[in-house]
C-alpha cells in the first residue's frame, strides 16, 4: 500500500515536472474585442484543436489532388495545410470574440 502511494506522488511530481517543460512562447496574446465567450486559455485550446484537424484534413486533400495529378511537393503540401490551418486559429479566435496578437 504505501509503494503505491509512493508511486502515485512520484507520478503526480513527474507531470509537474514535465508541464512545466511545456513552450508557449509562439502562442499568441488574446485581446477581447467583442463580449468573449470563453476565458483566453479555453479559447486557444479549443481553436487549436480545429486548427489541427485543418491541418489533417488539408494534408489529406492534398494528398488525394496528388494522387489524380501526378504532382508531388513537400514543400507545397506544408505551405497549403499550415496556411489552412492558421486561417482556421485566426477565424476561430474571431467567433469567440477575441482577436490574437503575435510577438514577431
Amino acid at each position: 500500500m504505501m509503494t503505491r502511494i509512493v508511486g502515485v506522488v512520484g507520478l503526480v511530481a513527474m507531470m509537474a515536472a514535465l508541464a512545466g517543460c511545456i513552450d508557449r512562447a509562439n502562442a499568441p496574446v488574446l485581446v477581447p474585442v467583442a463580449s468573449p465567450v470563453n476565458p483566453p486559455g479555453v479559447t486557444h485550446s479549443l481553436c487549436m484543436s480545429d486548427a489541427n484537424a485543418m491541418y489533417d484534413e488539408a494534408n489529406k486533400q492534398y494528398d488525394l489532388r496528388a494522387q489524380m495529378t501526378g504532382h508531388r511537393d513537400a514543400v507545397e503540401r506544408e505551405t497549403n495545410a499550415s496556411g489552412a490551418a492558421h486561417r482556421q486559429y485566426l477565424s476561430c479566435v474571431a467567433s469567440q470574440g477575441y482577436r490574437p496578437l503575435y510577438a514577431n
